[in-house]
């Protein structure tokens, strides 16, 4: 078994984040609020063997867990085909992925063959025209088709993620946990952050995990705390009718000390923290040449220096915090949006 390389604050190096594209389908307010995007250019992109390539080097350092993401990761052709060649690496222990759905239901089948065990699906309301105006498109019904394609094809299970944001959708807690609940489906609630782009994000449209809590209680006769994985980022409940759901509290309760999660983006740019400011250029160090030892030298040689804790530092900025990034940055660095790092 492959041990777990250790960083400097005792963090395991266990779950890989692979964005295989930039692009995505839909708009989202607090993800890409805009039309038009700096994109990365196409021949920076990693191809399937590249990404193989790279994945199999993060397996020898420690990495057993890999979820796929964008972007919408459905916009890139043949994924069943990326799945497969990571499905095969020996010490790999679960594929997953986060998607919108829009496109699942004619690639959920061939995914499930190909060995991605788990989805998560972005749902922010049921309610399909305030859908339209969170999400830039009109496809909350191609998105509930979506799920029931997941379902369907027999993932070993399907969640849902949901941003909540105050005066937008935090009046749907009940029903999304009700939505959940009549088809078998957790859903996680995730507290609006300010990162990538999220230049609309302050501090008054975050509804905090005490209070999301609190909520459910009231209308369900209670919440009661479950303690099983430390490492997982959300913080997982039992409601009073029995609904278990999560909460991701990074931006008021961040979890830091327990973050075993990177990214890679679609270039090969590794990020050790979502709020990091630079990542490491692998697509450089792999085209320009280096054997596999080096480059397996070189991921381990980042994670043992690393002391990210990202979240907690900009929980400590309190008053002073605004959005990670501006609009002028962002076109000036795409690697700063969180659609090009995987979220």
């Amino acid at each position: 078994m492959t041990s777990h390389p250790i960083d400097r604050l005792g963090r395991p190096q266990r779950s890989l984040r692979v964005s295989v594209t930039d692009r995505c389908n839909l708009r989202c307010t607090y993800c890409m609020p805009e039309e038009s995007y700096v994109w990365l250019p196409k021949s920076d992109l990693l191809d399937f063997d590249e990404l193989e390539r790279l994945v199999a080097r993060f397996v020898t350092q420690g990495v057993d867990r890999l979820r796929l993401t964008g972007g919408e990761p459905l916009l890139r052709q043949d994924l069943d085909v990326l799945v497969a060649k990571f499905a095969a690496l020996a010490g790999i222990g679960d594929i997953a992925m986060t998607t919108n759905a829009v496109l699942l239901p004619e690639k959920a089948t061939a995914l499930r063959a190909a060995g991605l065990r788990r989805v998560t699906v972005s749902l922010d309301t049921l309610q399909p025209e305030r859908f339209a105006q969170l999400a830039g498109r009109d496809q909350f019904v191609a998105t509930l088709a979506g799920i029931d394609a997941a379902l369907a094809a027999g993932f070993e299970q399907v969640k849902l993620n949901t941003v909540v944001m105050r005066g937008r959708n935090d009046d749907e807690l009940v029903d999304l946990l009700a939505f959940g609940r009549e088809r078998g489906i957790e859903v996680r609630f995730i507290e609006y952050m300010d990162v990538g782009g999220a230049t609309g994000w302050h501090g008054d449209l975050v509804v905090p995990r005490r209070e999301i809590v609190a909520r459910v209680a009231a209308a369900t006769g209670g919440v009661e705390a479950l303690r099983e994985d430390d490492w997982a980022p959300a913080d997982r409940f039992r409601a009073g009718d029995g609904t278990v759901f999560g909460v991701i509290s990074s931006t008021t309760e961040p979890f830091c000390r327990t973050c075993d999660r990177t990214r890679l983006t679609a270039d090969g740019r590794w990020f050790t923290c979502l709020y990091a400011r630079e990542g490491v250029d692998l697509r450089g160090a792999l085209r320009s040449g280096a054997s596999d030892a080096e480059l397996e030298a070189l991921i381990g040689r980042v994670w043992t220096d690393r002391s990210d804790r990202g979240a907690e530092e900009r929980f400590e900025l309190l008053h002073r915090r605004g959005p990670l990034a501006e609009a002028e940055h962002l076109r000036s660095d795409p690697h700063l949006e969180m659609h090009t790092r995987g979220g």
